[in-house]
């Protein structure tokens, strides 16, 4: 089913065997990627849980939420070179967790979309709450903790798949559209409770 909301997220299943070589040293293989993530997002991270680890990394640190909450709060304006700036460090975020989550081979690009697309439209702030922005991601705690077991339960398919990879070189595909449908439904809270492009709250599904 087609979801009308305002944050689109997918990814391209493979039509093509993927590199075994590169699945089963992947970790290895993304170190320097990770290095240049960590840099834009001015924070640390771990390597020990690499998709959930990473995901939140991206997610919160390298982000501009508090200067557009500011801006919505008391201009009501969201600058648009802030909010590009957000959508592509999502953007970039999401080709390197979909490498590390083995459901892309090439190597996560700094600036080419290459098999991962997220599409948000940029926000109509005068027709939008100015209030909202300071509660949402309080208003966000169920996806919080429904996410945190989706988060599992996507690493336990990742490492599920890596075998499949490894005998097949296929990704399964119901694994597949799983753990696409958990980063999914994480960018369309992300968009609302820290990006703040909509005040349309999240749904509580995959597709």
């Amino acid at each position: 089913m087609e979801s009308s909301y305002p944050v689109q997220f997918d990814i391209d299943f493979p039509d093509r065997p993927l590199n075994r070589l590169t699945t089963a040293f992947r970790i290895f293989v993304a170190i320097p990627i990770l290095i240049v993530i960590g840099a834009l997002s001015g924070g640390s991270f771990r390597t020990g849980n690499q998709t959930t680890t990473t995901y939140v990394m991206a997610s919160g640190g390298g982000l501009l939420f508090l200067p557009p909450l500011l801006m919505i709060l008391f201009r009501q304006k969201y600058p648009r070179w802030w909010f590009e700036w957000n959508l592509n460090f999502l953007r970039f975020s999401n080709r390197v967790t979909a490498y590390l989550a083995l459901l892309d081979d090439r190597y996560p690009s700094t600036d080419e979309e290459q098999a991962v697309h997220l599409d948000i439209p940029y926000p109509d702030v005068s027709q939008m709450n100015r209030w909202l922005p300071l509660i949402k991601w309080l208003l966000a705690i169920p996806h919080y903790v429904v996410l945190l077991f989706l988060a599992i339960a996507a690493v336990l398919a990742v490492i599920v798949a890596w075998f499949a990879i490894l005998f097949t070189g296929t990704y399964p595909r119901g694994l597949f559209d799983f753990v696409v449908g958990v980063l999914r439904w994480g960018n369309r809270v992300t968009g609302y409770a820290f990006v703040l492009v909509t005040d349309q709250y999240p749904p509580f599904r995959l597709s």
